[in-house]
């Protein structure tokens, strides 16, 4: 039996936001480029709404 004790695993959840960020940047510019700024408004109004549901599912509706 490997009686070793284990080393925490990394935390690497500033650099998945971070990542989050920069990918959520170049998908908001593609769009505002292709469709413009309305079709961006109307995405961030839709990715707030979804962050939303969701936070509501994980934590209970409150």
């Amino acid at each position: 039996m490997d009686n070793r004790t284990r080393q925490p695993a990394p935390d690497y959840t500033s650099s998945a936001l971070f990542f989050l960020f920069i990918n959520m940047l170049w998908i908001f510019g593609v769009i505002w480029v292709s469709w413009g700024l309305g079709a961006v408004a109307l995405a961030g109004v839709a990715v707030n709404h979804l962050i939303t549901l969701l936070d509501r599912r994980l934590n209970g509706a409150a």
